[in-house]
C-alpha cells in the first residue's frame, strides 16, 4: 500500500458516511481530526496543536475549500467562465429583453450564447482601438440591460476592471467613485449622460463615454481640449467589428471588478474583487444548486450589488437564458408573466409585498374560498414537515393560480441581502413549490457565506457555509455574546477563505480593520450555532447605541421585530444617549391604514391627514407592541412614540443602501424634526419615560 492509499485510508477510518446520503458525514467515535453536526457543518480546531473546535466547514468540502467548479476545474476567471458557455452552449437562448429600438415594450427577444460572445469580442476591440489600456477601470453607469453583461464580459476577456456605478447613489457619490477608481471609459445611457458632462471637467481621468441606445446624430461633440470623445455603444461595436483584437486574458489573481459599497455611514468604499475571488464563491455555491440550459432567469436586482454579479456568473456557467426586466420594479410581476422565469432571486421586501398581498387577497375573496385556501395550506404544511410529497390535488384547486402571479414556472427561489421572515418562508414554500432558500453574503466576500442546505426545513436561519469558505463566532464581550453561551454559541461572524476580497481599493487602514493577521474577515454581523451546524444572525455589531439609563440597544434587532405587524411597511428605530426611550419612524402600507380606518368610521380627504390622526397612530403602537411582546422584546426595546409616513425609504431618497439596510446617520437627518417632535411630546407626558417590564 503507497503512502497516499495509507492517508486515505487513514481519513476514511474518521469519516462515517450518513444512511442513504454519502455526502453527509457522522461524528466516528474515534474521529481525531474533525466531527461533524448534524450532517450540515463540520467542526476544526482552529489551530491542529491547540486552541478550540470553532471553525465551521460545509459537509460538502470538509477537507478542503473549494476553488474551482469540481467538473470544470480549468475554469480560473471571468473570461474562462464565458469561454466555456460560448463553447458549450453557443446556440442556446442568453439575454432576452422587452424593449423594442423605439422604446415600446413587447415579447422576449433573444440573443445566443455565441452572438454574445461576437458582441464581447467587439466591445473589448473597440475599446483598444480607443487606446484604453489594458489594468483600465471601465464605469458601467445604466441599470440592467444585455449591454451590461457584454460590456461585463468584454472587460473579463480584455484584463479591464468593472466599476458599477450606481446609478441611485447621485452625482457627488459617482464623481468620487469616477476619480477614487481613476476609471478610464464610462458606459452609460442617454439619461444618465446628462448628468456627467455636468461634471466632466471633474473627472479628468475620463478619456471615452460610450453611449448605449444613443443616437449617433445626437451625441454632443466636445471640445477636443477635453480629450473626451462621447460615441454610441452601436459606433463602438463597428469600431471594434472592424478592428478586432486578441483576447488579452486575466489571471485568477486579477481584479476583476471594483465594487463600491454605498454603506450605512460616509463616503462609498470600493471592495477589490478578484477573478478566483468570484469563480471561487460561485464554484462554492454550485454543489448544492444545479441549474439547467433549459432554466430561464429574470434579472432585476441590481447588477451594481454582488448578489446579481454573482448570479449571473452561475448562470452563465450553467448555461441558462436571462431575461430582463423593463426598468420598473412597479411592472415587475408583468415581466414575469411574458418570460414565466423557473429562477426568481429576490430580497424580503418584494417577499413580504407578495405575501402581504396574496393573503390580502385571500382574506377578501370570501368565507368559502378562505377556507379552502387555509384547508389546503394546512395539509400540504403537515405533507413537508412530515417529509411526504403533498396532494397534487391542492396545488390544482389553489396554488397553481397563484404561482401564475409569478409566471407559473417558478422552480427555485432565493432570498438575501436582510433577513427573511420564517412565515414568509414557509409561506413560500407551501405556496410556490419547488425550493425556497435563504443566503447570507456580503461584497467583501464575493456574496454567498452561508445558505440553506436542500431538504433542511428549519426556518428562521441561513444554513451552513458555503463550501468555499470556513466560518467562526469571535467573542463580542460589550454585548454579552460568547462562545461559552448556552444553548448556543455566539458572537461575531468572522470568515475565511478564497472567497475573500483583497481590501478596499487605495485604503490600507479600513482592510485592516476588517481583516486581521490571520486572513479572519470581521463581518460586523453576530450569529449563533444552531444545532446542525446552521448558522443564524442575530444581531449587528456596529449599530448598537446606548440609552441615557446605559441600556445597549441594537436598533436592526427591533426593526426586523415590528416589521412584522401588517401595518408596516418599513421602519426606523431611533434612540441615543440623551434620551431613555426609543422613538420609531413608521413608513405605513396604505391598504391596510385605509381598511383600518374604514372599520374604525374615521373620516379623512388624505391619506396624510389619516397618517397624522393620533387614533391611526396609537392604532398602530398598539400593534407594535403586541407584535414587541411575541418577540419578547425588553421593556427599554419597546417604542414609546411613533410617527407614521406615506413616503417608502428607497435609494432614490437617500435613505436606504441597495440591498436596502437603513442609512442612520442619513434617517436621522431626514426626519430630525418628526424626532424631535416625539421627544417633545414624551418629555410632556411624562418628564422621565420608564420602558415597559
Amino acid at each position: 500500500m503507497d503512502s497516499a492509499q495509507r492517508r486515505i485510508q487513514a481519513i476514511n477510518a474518521h469519516l462515517v458516511a450518513a444512511g442513504d446520503s454519502p455526502s453527509q458525514l457522522l461524528l466516528n467515535p474515534t474521529a481525531g481530526e474533525f466531527f461533524s453536526e448534524q450532517g450540515y457543518s463540520v467542526v476544526l480546531p482552529e489551530k491542529l496543536q491547540e486552541g478550540k473546535w470553532n471553525v465551521y466547514r460545509s459537509v460538502h468540502s470538509p477537507l478542503k475549500l473549494v476553488s474551482r467548479f469540481p467538473d470544470h476545474p480549468d475554469i480560473g476567471t471571468l473570461h474562462d467562465n464565458f469561454v466555456h458557455s460560448v463553447d458549450a452552449f453557443r446556440d442556446y437562448k442568453y439575454l432576452g429583453t422587452r424593449i423594442r429600438v423605439d422604446g415600446t415594450i413587447g415579447e422576449y427577444k433573444w440573443m445566443t450564447y455565441g452572438e454574445v460572445g461576437t458582441a464581447r469580442t467587439a466591445v473589448g476591440s473597440g475599446l483598444m482601438y480607443h487606446g484604453i489600456p489594458n489594468g483600465s477601470c471601465i464605469g458601467f453607469y445604466f441599470i440592467n440591460r444585455p449591454e451590461w453583461l457584454i460590456v461585463d464580459h468584454a472587460c473579463s476577456a480584455y484584463s479591464y476592471i468593472s466599476v458599477p456605478l450606481y446609478d441611485t447613489l447621485g452625482p457627488d457619490a459617482v464623481k468620487y467613485i469616477v476619480n477614487h477608481a481613476d476609471v478610464r471609459a464610462i458606459f452609460c445611457v442617454p439619461q444618465t449622460l446628462t448628468p456627467l458632462l455636468s461634471f466632466l471637467s471633474e473627472i479628468s481621468t475620463v478619456r471615452l463615454i460610450v453611449v448605449v441606445g444613443g443616437m449617433d446624430d445626437q451625441m454632443p461633440s466636445l471640445p477636443s481640449s477635453t480629450g473626451v470623445q462621447v460615441i454610441t455603444y452601436s459606433k463602438l461595436l463597428s469600431q471594434g467589428r472592424s478592428n478586432p483584437q486578441p483576447f488579452c486574458p486575466p489571471k485568477p489573481e486579477d481584479v476583476a471588478t471594483i465594487c463600491y459599497t454605498s454603506g450605512t455611514t460616509g463616503t462609498p468604499k470600493g471592495a477589490a474583487l478578484t477573478h478566483g475571488n468570484l469563480i471561487a464563491n460561485v464554484a462554492g455555491a454550485s454543489i448544492a444548486t444545479k441549474f439547467y440550459p433549459s432554466d430561464v432567469y429574470i434579472s432585476y436586482l441590481p447588477l451594481a450589488h454582488i448578489y446579481e454579479r454573482a448570479n449571473q456568473v452561475m448562470t452563465a456557467y450553467y448555461g441558462v437564458a436571462v431575461g430582463f426586466y423593463q426598468g420598473d420594479n412597479m411592472k415587475l410581476l408583468d415581466d414575469m408573466a411574458a418570460l414565466r422565469p423557473t429562477i426568481f432571486c429576490s430580497v424580503p421586501r418584494l417577499y413580504n409585498r407578495i405575501y402581504a398581498g396574496i393573503t390580502n387577497a385571500v382574506k377578501t375573496s370570501g368565507a368559502l374560498r378562505e377556507r379552502l385556501f387555509n384547508a389546503a395550506y394546512n395539509a400540504k404544511k403537515q405533507a413537508i414537515l412530515n417529509g411526504k410529497s403533498p396532494s397534487p390535488m391542492w396545488d390544482r384547486l389553489v396554488f397553481n393560480k397563484i404561482r401564475e402571479r409569478l409566471g407559473g414556472r417558478v422552480r427555485f427561489m432565493a432570498s438575501g441581502a436582510s433577513p427573511l421572515s420564517p412565515d414568509v418562508m414557509e409561506f413560500l414554500k407551501i405556496c410556490f413549490g419547488g425550493r425556497v432558500t435563504e443566503g447570507y453574503g456580503m461584497t467583501e466576500t464575493s456574496c454567498v457565506i452561508s445558505a440553506m442546505d436542500e431538504g433542511d426545513n428549519l426556518t428562521g436561519h441561513v444554513g451552513s457555509p458555503n463550501p468555499a469558505c470556513e466560518i467562526k463566532l469571535v467573542d463580542v464581550p460589550e454585548m454579552n455574546y460568547t462562545s461559552e453561551d448556552l444553548p448556543y454559541p455566539r458572537g461575531e461572524i468572522c470568515v475565511r477563505g478564497p472567497i475573500v476580497f483583497q481590501g478596499y481599493h487605495k485604503d490600507e487602514a479600513q482592510t485592516r480593520e476588517v481583516i486581521d493577521e490571520d486572513g479572519w474577515l470581521h463581518t460586523g454581523d453576530i450569529g449563533l450555532w444552531l444545532p446542525g451546524g446552521r448558522l443564524k444572525i442575530i444581531d449587528r455589531k456596529k449599530n448598537i447605541f446606548k440609552l441615557a439609563q446605559g441600556e445597549y440597544i441594537a436598533p436592526e434587532k427591533i426593526e426586523n421585530v415590528y416589521i412584522k405587524s401588517e401595518f408596516i411597511a418599513q421602519c426606523f428605530v431611533y434612540g441615543d444617549s440623551l434620551n431613555s426611550s426609543l422613538v420609531a419612524i413608521v413608513s405605513v402600507d396604505p391598504d391596510i391604514l385605509k381598511a383600518w380606518a374604514a372599520s374604525e368610521g374615521i373620516k379623512y380627504e388624505n391619506l396624510e391627514q389619516l397618517c397624522n390622526n393620533p387614533r391611526a397612530r396609537a392604532a398602530v403602537l398598539a400593534d407594535m407592541d403586541v407584535v414587541g411582546r411575541e418577540a419578547q422584546l425588553r421593556g427599554f426595546e419597546f417604542v414609546k412614540a411613533v410617527t407614521l409616513v406615506l413616503e417608502p425609504f428607497l435609494m432614490e431618497n437617500g435613505l436606504v443602501t441597495p440591498t436596502l439596510k437603513i442609512k442612520r446617520p442619513q434617517a436621522k437627518a431626514y426626519f430630525e424634526n418628526a424626532i424631535s417632535r416625539m421627544y417633545a411630546e414624551l418629555a410632556t407626558s411624562d418628564p422621565s419615560p420608564k420602558g415597559k417590564l
